[in-house]
């Protein structure tokens, strides 16, 4: 795959954290994705669970500024999420599952059910959904899972985000 078609389908990727659609990630699309999930699984922002999945979504949020806010101005425009954030993951993509593994924890106790540290498909399939994938997508997606650890799901989050193939 050429570097034009990998910047592309990185692209692309942008539009999952966008979750506003206003051209730009910010602090309030990762509040928006977490005020979601928790109103998907009728869990309070005050309990345990939602509190621990805001922090976990501000440390996500403070780690992708850090890497690719170029301007500081807290806000990643695409440009920036393909030409900072995914050309420094690519090559490190242990990096950006560390980033994201404080929301992920968070996330999969959340949409736990049965609270064995593990989510099913169809508890996969709803985080998808609420987060912006195409209910087909997630479909798909889900059917191929069995149950899911904190590892997998990092790993996977991280493949997705830096190796578009």
């Amino acid at each position: 795959m050429d570097s034009a078609e990998y910047e592309r389908r990185i692209a692309a990727r942008f539009a999952t954290f966008d979750q506003d659609g206003n051209g730009y990630i910010s602090r309030e699309d990762f509040s928006t994705a977490a005020q979601a999930l928790l109103a998907e699984f009728g869990v309070t922002a005050r309990s345990e669970k939602g509190q621990a999945l805001y922090i976990g979504a501000e440390a996500f949020w403070q780690g992708m500024a850090g890497i690719a806010d170029r301007d500081g101005d807290q806000r990643i425009t695409k440009d920036e999420f393909v030409g900072g954030a995914v050309k420094r993951l690519r090559d490190n993509p242990a990096r950006f599952a560390e980033i994201a593994r404080p929301f992920l924890h968070a996330l999969i106790a959340l949409a736990d059910g049965d609270g064995d540290a593990s989510v099913t498909a169809g508890e996969v399939q709803r985080v998808l959904r609420v987060l912006g994938v195409q209910p087909d997508v997630a479909e798909q997606a889900a059917a191929t899972l069995g149950p899911v650890t904190e590892d997998q799901v990092v790993s996977a989050f991280a493949s997705y985000f830096t190796v578009p193939e």
